[in-house]
């Protein structure tokens, strides 16, 4: 294990469910299958190729229809905060997987040291796109589509596909003009439009279920993590 960058792994996963948190990002590429995962009440799927960074103490929950594989990077890397919520690099992110699961079979590998951040460069995104061929984003349009749309899971794809831009693009624009990483906009989203139906007197699990939560306990926790920040 490298201290510094944390230790990477392949796992298998199976049809018997798991679910735990940890104090560390867990980093997660999928090389086959897909995986069936769940964080903070919030449903995603990771396929070849796809990934998912994971924050210290978000509870997630997983399971595979199949079998899947991922390769997983457990690290306290501080770098890794701003990939949160942002989208993977699927073009270099699965052949570098690949490589990774061949390379830490070899004892005198170097995989654990540089692995690390070679995983980090598939997440970084442009710090700054060409303004003239900026598309300008509809914010409230979009909005109001989301409002309509909560209580289905949303991917960062799903949100760019409406403004007609890449998932890479739309990670940085949203960055740039609100401040939040996408999944961070949306959730605050989710979140007011929960805050209001309870203002409004309906039951925690049916605004749960309308606001794109699991559970009442889910959409719970996160309200009282919400008002902390």
């Amino acid at each position: 294990m490298n201290a510094t960058h944390g230790s990477l792994s392949l796992r298998q996963y199976g049809p018997s469910p798991g679910s735990h948190a940890h104090d560390h990002f867990q980093v997660l590429l999928g090389l086959e299958g897909t995986l069936e995962l769940e964080v903070q009440g919030h449903g995603q799927r990771i396929a070849a190729g796809g990934g998912c960074v994971i924050a210290p103490g978000e509870r997630h929950d997983f399971e595979a229809h199949g079998n899947a594989r991922c390769l997983v990077l457990d690290t306290a890397e501080a770098d890794w905060a701003a990939a949160v919520g942002t989208p993977v690099q699927p073009a270099t992110a699965l052949a570098l997987a690949h490589y990774l699961k061949l390379a830490l079979a070899q004892p005198s590998s170097l995989a654990q040291h540089y692995g690390p951040l070679l995983l980090l460069d598939c997440w970084r995104t442009p710090t700054t796109l060409p303004t003239r061929s900026q598309r300008r984003i509809d914010w409230n349009g979009l909005t109001g589509w989301c409002q309509q749309q909560l209580h289905t899971p949303l991917t960062v794809a799903d949100l760019a596909q409406q403004v007609f831009l890449s998932p890479t693009q739309f990670a940085v624009r949203c960055q740039q003009e609100t401040g939040m990483r996408p999944m961070q906009w949306l959730r605050d989203l989710r979140l007011q439009r929960a805050r209001q139906l309870r203002a409004q007197g309906l039951a925690m699990a049916d605004i749960a279920r309308r606001c794109g939560y699991q559970s009442a306990s889910a959409l719970t926790a996160a309200l009282r993590q919400h008002t902390r920040h």
